[in-house]
Formats: C-alpha cells, structure tokens, sequence
C-alpha cells in the first residue's frame, strides 16, 4: 500500500482519534512527498438551508482545523509532506468526504471511529458506514481504546489556543 499512496485524505472531529489517525499518516508519508489533507465536515441539518450561517459550528471546525493541522505539521517536518485543511458544509459527513476524496483522486482515508450502541447493536457510525461502502479508495478505520470520558482532543485545545493559520484550502 504505502508505495502507491499519494493523497491521504484524514477526516478531524476534534476527538482523540484525530491525534492517532494523523500519526498513522504520518508513518506512511515518512519520507514520501505526498499530499495529506484534514477534512472537518460541519453537518447542517435538514431544517436548515445548506448554506446557513452557522458561527459556532464553523468557528469550532475552524479551530479543530487548526490544531490538526499544527500537530500535523510537527510530525511531517522537513519531509516533503504537503498538509492542507478543508473545511466543509454538508447535510451528512460521510458523502461530503467520499465526494472530496473522490475530487482529490485520494489514495487512501484514514480516519479513527469509537464503537457506538444502537437499539443493543454494537457497531461503527453513520458515517463510518457510509465511507467504508463508498470511497473510491482504500479506507483505513482505527478503533479508538475505549476509555470513558476520553471524548476530548488535545488537537481541539491547541487549535483554539494557537491560533494557526486559517480554514478552508491552504497551499
């Protein structure tokens, strides 16, 4: 896998799976010059118009942006790796990153998912589901350590700390 592997496309949430997602990148970019792109999806809910304004969901996107971006930085220095972020506004998460991977011609998707219980079923998410059934590409799903109140992401608290950057393509 690793020596066809161009574009990695990470999916960000700003919960601690982020962290180990784009570490796992990380390994397979060492010392490769390939495109690493970290995707944070803002759902918009059916009720509201696809473009709504939605500050405080965009300004949170933004900051887990940030962060993932800072600490992808940190690991990928002065190894050829060329990091961008995305933004993006979409009524569901899974479709909006299987059309970017898609316009990217993405290699590989590497994005971490918590185990959750539906009606007594143990599985993955909706979105989850829906990028293993429909990427264009390989997947690569990191079950995060279950771990009670582990929810928050040090990627979170650096991005609205630091400052970096902006949202939206860079480079």
């Amino acid at each position: 896998m690793q020596d066809r592997v161009k574009r990695i496309v990470v999916p960000v949430n700003g919960l601690r799976g982020d962290e180990r997602a784009i570490r796992v990148a990380a390994q397979i970019a060492d010392r490769k010059a390939i495109e690493l792109t970290l995707i944070h999806v803002v759902e918009v809910k059916q009720f509201l118009p696809l473009d709504a304004e939605l500050p405080g969901e965009v300004e949170r996107g933004e900051a887990i942006l940030r962060g993932a971006t800072t600490f992808a930085d940190g690991l990928l220095a002065g190894k050829g790796v060329h990091v961008e972020s995305e933004l993006l506004q979409a009524r569901m998460a899974g479709t909006a990153l299987v059309d970017e991977a898609t316009e990217r011609q993405c290699d590989l998707i590497i994005m971490a998912t918590r185990l959750r219980t539906h009606h007594g079923r143990v599985g993955v998410g909706e979105t989850t589901r829906y990028v293993l059934q429909s990427a264009p590409c390989e997947v690569m799903i990191l079950r995060q350590a279950i771990e009670e109140g582990d929810d928050q992401s040090l990627l979170a608290i650096a991005g609205a700390s630091i400052g970096v950057g902006s949202s939206g393509r860079t480079g």
